[in-house]
């Protein structure tokens, strides 16, 4: 059978690549750490790895709602702790009083240090608390180089994961129907915009599916998937129910400002 029949052409060569972490683990039997993963890649991992098997696969990001973590592919004799997972983890310090941060300042001021995604965990904000996850490897260069985000001077305080504040992930539900699972006809379903509009977006690089950037218009939903759009916000397919009797789709979806 087929591996690649189940996933979606564009996710070819990361599936090749875990097969490859894979089979590094069998022959060296040892474990292997990967960057932090995004949602989708690490739900391919436990497709591809399951349970039960000689090589096994365990995720920490630093707390149970992190949406980004690093794995680590292990074999049966080996049980991974947190210091496998070399993440260290940052509060900013700054004038609360006189400015406010927000999460996409922060991602944009880390990415301009010059260090690819991958790198860097969540990032998690709750009122005036601003605290965000980096792999070791770098850390140094980030307590050294992260001194402004905006206007605002900050500095790095390190913490422990026992200290990242508890931010829930909320989606407001909603049922819509679309004619199409295509991306363009689901975005304008779900956020009120004209068809004209989303594929203007898309084709802008404003649209992003499981944390890719998508351009093309006629890109195929599947549920779980999560669609965030650059200055809107984001939006979760939760439940495909099917079709109407004029044969749209009914498409159950999360919002999130």
């Amino acid at each position: 059978m087929d591996i690649y029949q189940h996933f979606r052409p564009e996710e070819k060569d990361f599936i090749d690549q875990v097969l490859g972490w894979a089979e590094q683990v069998r022959e060296q039997y040892a474990p292997k750490l990967t960057d932090f993963l995004n949602p989708r890649e690490a739900e391919i991992i436990r497709m591809l790895i399951g349970k039960g098997g000689d090589v096994l696969v365990s995720f920490f990001g630093g707390a149970d709602h992190a949406e980004r973590k690093r794995a680590i592919f292990y074999p049966e004799y080996y049980t991974p702790d947190e210091e496998d997972y070399e993440i260290a983890f940052y509060q900013l310090s700054y004038p609360s009083k006189f400015t406010t941060i927000d999460h996409r300042q922060v991602l944009g001021t880390l990415m301009s240090l010059g260090l690819k995604r991958e790198m860097y965990g969540d990032i998690w904000i709750e009122g005036e608390t601003v605290q965000f996850a980096v792999a070791k490897t770098i850390s140094a260069y980030v307590e050294a180089n992260l001194s402004k985000i905006g206007n605002a001077g900050v500095k790095c305080e390190p913490i422990s994961s026992e200290r990242i504040i508890a931010v829930k992930e909320t989606w407001k539900e909603t049922a819509i129907t679309s004619s199409s699972l295509r991306l363009d006809n689901v975005v304008a379903n779900a956020v009120s915009f004209s068809r004209q509009k989303s594929q203007m977006l898309i084709g802008q690089g404003r649209v992003k599916v499981n944390h890719r950037q998508i351009e093309s218009v006629s890109y195929e939903l599947k549920q779980e998937d999560i669609i965030s759009i650059r200055g809107t916000g984001r939006i979760k397919v939760l439940a495909i129910e099917g079709k109407t009797k004029k044969d749209k789709w009914k498409i159950v979806i999360g919002l999130q400002k």
